[in-house]
C-alpha cells in the first residue's frame, strides 16, 4: 500500500474499559512499558487500575483522559516496532487529538499524560457534576439540529451542538433543562432517537471556556514542537503545523464543537483509503465508515486485530 493511503486514528472518552489491552500487554512489553512511564508521570500505578480497577473509577474524567492517551500511545509504539507502516495522516476524536500530537512528536508523551488529566480536572470543575448534560441525536440533518438547539436556548439556557460524528449522527450539549428542551423538540422535528449520555459535563460547549482558559495557562509551559506527521485537528478539520497555532486550538477545542465528518473528509481527499484505530473499541472505525462508505476501518487492540493490520497493508 501506499504511504499516501493510511491514516492512525485515536479514540476520545467512551472507549475506556476495564481489562483493555490485557492480551497486548502480555504479548508485548512495549506497552506495559508505556503504561510504566505514564505511572511514574502521575505517581500511581496506571496499568493496574486499567487491569483491576473499577469501570466508575476509569470514567472519571481526570481518569480516563490518561488512561486512553497511554493506550493509544501504547498501540502506536507497537505499531512502529512491529514495522506498521509510517502513515501520511494522523486524527484524533477529542482527546485522541492530543495521543495524535503524542505519535507526531509534537508533545512529549510525558508531558501530554499529566496535561490530559489536568484537562479532565478542568472540564469536571467548569460546570459543577448534575448542571450539565448530553445527548446523542440521530436521524436529522447537521443544519437542523444546530437551528433547533438555538430555538431550545432562547428560554433554557445553554444548548449546543458538539459533535458531527457522521451524517445522521450528532452529540448535543449543554445545561440540564436546556438539553431536555432541546431533546422535546429534536424528537418533535422527526429525530429517530434522542438518547441521554452517562457523562459528568457538558464537553466542547461554550460552557467550557473556563476550562479552556485554564489549559492555556498550562500549555504555557509545555514545549510543542512541529508535527513529524501532519494531525487533522477538531475545531477546522485541517491541518496545522505552527506550535503556536496548535496550542490555540487545543485550548479551542475544548469549547468547540469535534468536527469529525470534517476531519475524516479531509483525510479522504488526501488520498487516505484506510484508517486504523489505535486503542480500544472501535467507535471511531464505525463513524469513518458511515461518513464515507469506501474507507477501509481497522483497530488495533488484541494481538489479532494487530496481525490483521499489519497484513492489511503488507
Amino acid at each position: 500500500m501506499d504511504t499516501q493511503q493510511l491514516a492512525l486514528v485515536f479514540p476520545g472518552q467512551g472507549s475506556q474499559k476495564v481489562g483493555m489491552l490485557a492480551e497486548l500487554g502480555e504479548s508485548f512489553s512495549i506497552v506495559k512499558n508505556t503504561f510504566a512511564e505514564a505511572s511514574d508521570a502521575l505517581g500511581y500505578d496506571m496499568w493496574d487500575l486499567v487491569q483491576n480497577g473499577e469501570q466508575s473509577q476509569l470514567n472519571l474524567t481526570e481518569t480516563t483522559q490518561p488512561v486512553l492517551l497511554t493506550a493509544s500511545v501504547a498501540v502506536w509504539r507497537l505499531w512502529c516496532e512491529q514495522g506498521g507502516l509510517r502513515p501520511s495522516l494522523l486524527a484524533g476524536h477529542s482527546l485522541g487529538e492530543f495521543s495524535a500530537l503524542v505519535c507526531a512528536g509534537a508533545i512529549e508523551f510525558a508531558d501530554a499524560v499529566r496535561l490530559v488529566r489536568s484537562r479532565g480536572q478542568y472540564m469536571q470543575t467548569a460546570v459543577p457534576v448534575g448542571e450539565g448534560a448530553m445527548a446523542a441525536i440521530l436521524g436529522l440533518d447537521d443544519a437542523q439540529i444546530v437551528q433547533i438547539c438555538a430555538e431550545a436556548a432562547a428560554g433554557s439556557g445553554v444548548v449546543e451542538a458538539v459533535n458531527f460524528n457522521s451524517p445522521g449522527q450528532v452529540v448535543i450539549a449543554g445545561q440540564v433543562a436546556a438539553v431536555d428542551k432541546a431533546i422535546e423538540l429534536l424528537k418533535a422535528a422527526g429525530a429517530k432517537r434522542a438518547m441521554s449520555l452517562p457523562v459528568s459535563a457538558p464537553f466542547h460547549t461554550s460552557l467550557m471556556r473556563p476550562a479552556g482558559e485554564k489549559l492555556a495557562l498550562a500549555l504555557a509551559d509545555i514545549t510543542v514542537q512541529q508535527p513529524s506527521i501532519p494531525v487533522v485537528h477538531n475545531v477546522h478539520g485541517k491541518t496545522e503545523s505552527d506550535p503556536a497555532a496548535i496550542k490555540a486550538l487545543l485550548v479551542e477545542q475544548i469549547y468547540s464543537a469535534v468536527k469529525w465528518v470534517d476531519c475524516v473528509e479531509t483525510m479522504v481527499s488526501a488520498g487516505i483509503n484506510t484508517t486504523i484505530e489505535c486503542g480500544p473499541g472501535k467507535v471511531l472505525s464505525g463513524l469513518n465508515k458511515r461518513i464515507n462508505k469506501s474507507l477501509n476501518g481497522l483497530n488495533i487492540e488484541s494481538p489479532a486485530s494487530l496481525v490483521a493490520a499489519l497484513d492489511s497493508i503488507r
